[in-house]
């Protein structure tokens, strides 16, 4: 059975303070520090563009200007570099305004990530919208997006991305529990814990940082109570709609995954942010040559 209407907004939300990142986010957002020459907000944008969602909400906070001049025009620098006949700077500085119609809510405070998309509700409406987080990096060449939509399409409600690691890293995410369908590759959640004891997850698969979720979510959000660290917590929001009856939820209820094997890049934490910086450098080819040698030499002469 076939679900409508299609999936063409985004939401992602981008108001988190940055507190790991401190000095450096005192006043630039987290989301803004740059991935090789790129801010990772940028990366997320294109990921949300490639799936075909040119309608990208973000929601801000307190001092982030800078976000949504990044997605503005900067007629001053564009002359500049125009009179200089920099047109490759010219076209980096064109790009990211010309990626897609981006808008923006401000959260009034950090109250988690089911209020953050809570936020969104009078933009989104009755439409299906997909949450891309931006400490999550997915590469480009996965399309783990367009398979959500995809399986959004195919079996309604809401959709997460789930991704397999170690048993005793499963504290620090959601967790599922899931049954398999007749796709390879997606499964029916059957149960959602968010940051479990090891010994207590129902699995170690975890909900990572994509989602595509029903509208029947914003009235589940609403009445949920703040969970983990007094924080209203979108897991448990979609855990509400994976367990209840379908018949009550009509088709806004049940939660499926999409078992996500491809290459994710973690910029939540310093350690992640510094693997994920090189391993971009590494891929691109206009760096590479110079700098995967002397990675090499570097890390053969260092103590």
């Amino acid at each position: 059975m076939a679900y409508s209407p299609a999936v063409t907004k985004a939401v992602v939300p981008v108001a988190g303070l940055g507190t790991r990142f401190l000095p450096a986010t005192k006043a630039t957002p987290k989301v803004m520090l740059p991935v090789v020459d790129k801010p990772a907000i940028q990366y997320v944008v294109e990921e949300a563009v490639a799936a075909g969602l040119g309608n990208v909400l973000l929601i801000t906070g307190d001092g982030q200007q800078s976000i949504a001049e990044h997605f503005e025009r900067a007629l001053d620098l564009e002359a500049r570099l125009a009179a200089r006949g920099n047109q490759r700077a010219l076209a980096a500085v064109r790009a990211p305004t010309e990626l897609a119609r981006v808008s923006y809510v401000r959260q009034d405070s950090p109250r988690g990530l089911g209020h953050a998309v809570l936020c969104a509700a009078d933009h989104v409406g009755d439409e299906p919208f997909a949450v891309l987080l931006g400490d999550d990096l997915i590469d480009a060449r996965d399309d783990l997006l367009a398979r959500m939509i995809a399986a959004r399409q195919r079996y309604g409600g809401s959709i997460v991305a789930l991704m397999e690691i170690p048993a005793d890293q499963v504290s620090a995410y959601g967790c599922a529990a899931f049954k398999p369908t007749d796709d390879q590759d997606i499964v029916a959640i059957t149960d959602l814990v968010e940051k479990p004891d090891p010994n207590e997850a129902p699995s170690n698969w975890i909900v990572i940082g994509r989602y595509v979720c029903d509208p029947a979510i914003f009235p589940v959000l609403r009445e949920t109570p703040a969970g983990r660290g007094g924080e209203i917590q979108l897991t448990d929001a979609l855990r509400t709609l994976a367990v209840a009856d379908r018949d009550v939820c009509a088709d806004g209820g049940g939660v499926h995954g999409v078992l996500f094997r491809g290459r994710r890049y973690d910029t939540g934490n310093k350690q992640d942010f510094l693997r994920t910086t090189v391993e971009f450098a590494c891929a691109r080819p206009d760096l590479a040559p110079d700098f995967v040698p002397w990675l090499r030499e570097f890390l053969r002469n260092l103590p």
